[in-house]
């Protein structure tokens, strides 16, 4: 199976066999292309970001086919559900693919998500709460064997340094902007998710996994200590802070960072420590499964 997941900030590939319900990877590969540069500003894709994106998405075409993939699934989320002009980029894809990205509801990527993050997870830790913070949105879905409720929201780590974090490193005042804008989020959650049942609170996406990497000190991004390492909310807290003090060429400096997550994984981290504070979650479970792994499930006709 091939699945892609085209987010707001990057577009990703899995291409697995699938055995007994379980995803075997056979490649696993992570452009950042930032398909939703200024859509939270101007509601279009920006000609440039969609060219970036295609660029990617013909190596993956490659992929897929030396690879033997006998269902593709692409999948779009955030960017391409805001922008008005998002016809221009289907057919882009369907050009390059053969087929046409699945640009999908929040409450399907919340569907997804829980797929992908949950499976493997004992059932002695549910109910799980699965927090996605993408791009352009932060996913929240409470469930067991399969998602309860749900909510996305519209503060992902592009759209909240897109509206606040504008000076290097953004001000005090900046930050508390953007923290108000996310506990707004956050309250229409609480009225649709009942958060305190919750468990255990896994935390995917690029910004969840990075915030581990640095909270662990590691050397190199190594997903294999990532995957399900726990960090507390004083770490969480400690880390976001950190991060949010730094300069662009110090996070760029620091050996776990991605180029494409310099300048909005404090945005990332902010809504993680946001979180858990206000739903005083004592610890998140990290995971690397997520909605990619969700998507080739479904592929398989399992999620």
């Amino acid at each position: 199976m091939a699945a892609i997941d085209c987010g707001t900030n990057s577009i990703r590939l899995l291409v697995a066999d699938v055995d007994g319900g379980r995803l075997h990877d056979l490649a696993r590969e992570m452009r950042v292309v930032r398909l939703g540069q200024d859509v939270d500003r101007t509601g279009r894709l920006a000609p440039e970001a969609i060219e970036r994106t295609i660029a990617a998405l013909r190596d993956y075409a490659a992929t897929i086919t030396s690879l033997g993939a006998t269902a593709v699934r692409m999948v779009a989320t955030s960017a391409s559900r805001d922008a008005s002009n998002r016809d221009d980029f289907v057919r882009a894809v369907v050009q390059v693919l053969g087929l046409g990205p699945d640009v999908i509801s929040g409450d399907e990527e919340a569907a997804l998500s829980f797929a992908g993050a949950t499976s493997g997870l004992p059932a002695d830790g549910a109910p799980y709460l699965v927090l996605d913070i993408g791009g352009g949105s932060t996913e929240l879905v409470l469930g067991t064997a399969a998602p309860e409720a749900s909510l996305s929201v519209d503060v992902g780590c592009v759209r909240l340094t897109e509206r606040h974090l504008h000076d290097d490193p953004p001000t005090r005042e900046q930050i508390g902007s953007a923290t108000v804008d996310i506990e707004a989020a956050l309250d229409r959650v609480a009225s649709v998710v009942k958060v305190s049942e919750a468990q255990t609170l896994v935390g995917v996406a690029g910004s969840v996994t990075t915030v581990a990497a640095v909270a662990l000190g590691l050397d190199r991004y190594d997903p294999a200590r990532i995957h399900h390492t726990r960090l507390n909310r004083d770490e969480v807290r400690k880390t976001t802070d950190s991060l949010l003090a730094m300069t662009r060429a110090e996070r760029a400096a620091l050996p776990v960072m991605h180029p494409g997550r310099v300048d909005v994984i404090g945005a990332g981290a902010l809504v993680l420590a946001t979180t858990m504070e206000r739903f005083a979650i004592d610890d998140v479970l990290v995971s690397e499964h997520d909605i990619l792994d969700g998507i080739a499930l479904s592929a398989a006709g399992l999620a």
